[in-house]
């Protein structure tokens, strides 16, 4: 890999700290698409121990390039994501690997495990991608909520977490903090 085009992929990649989500943080701030990579790959890295079945290195990897196609598109929530909002982010994740000749391969392969989800590694990733969002939104105010995601909080990767008993365990604790926070509003902030 060249120095060159290496920086070239970084100035890319720094659209993640500038693109932001639908979600918000505690502080009525807009979440960075950065943001959310980070802690879904800190979670993983810190659910090592309670997983030694999981290459955990590969899903690392895997969280923390999974939305690398939203530093070209933006994101999209996932409640009104299209097939062609898929398509389009998939064509910027193919456009970016091909940047970096030298990994493009280790990288195609990881995004195609991903996308598959059929290997405990891709099925493990994707339950926390999923519970990051939930988890964000309990510490969000819940004025920065919309309707439906009352709702959809409390389904959003209830199936993803399942096959993992401590990511079901995690999901129903952050269920509970979902109901406290719709009942008691703002004030149940965990």
């Amino acid at each position: 890999m060249k120095t060159k085009e290496f920086m070239s992929f970084l100035h890319i990649l720094e659209n993640m700290k500038c693109n932001t989500r639908h979600s918000w943080t505690h502080t009525l701030r807009r979440e960075s698409v950065a943001e959310h990579s980070f802690r879904t790959a800190c979670m993983a890295l810190l659910l090592a121990d309670e997983f030694p079945e999981l290459d955990m290195a590969k899903v690392i990897k895997m969280c923390l390039i999974h939305d690398w196609g939203e530093a070209v598109t933006g994101d999209i929530p996932s409640f009104l994501k299209t097939g062609a909002d898929e398509a389009r982010e998939l064509d910027a994740i193919h456009s970016l690997t091909a940047k970096l000749p030298g990994a493009q391969p280790m990288l195609d392969a990881l995004y195609a495990e991903m996308e598959a989800r059929e290997t405990p590694e891709a099925k493990f990733y994707k339950a926390l991608d999923r519970i990051e969002a939930v988890i964000q939104h309990n510490e969000a105010p819940l004025s920065t909520w919309l309707e439906l995601e009352r709702g959809l909080n409390l389904t959003y990767g209830v199936d993803d977490c399942a096959p993992f008993p401590f990511l079901d365990e995690l999901r129903a604790l952050a269920n509970l903090e979902t109901k406290l926070k719709l009942a008691q509003g703002d004030a149940a902030q965990p």
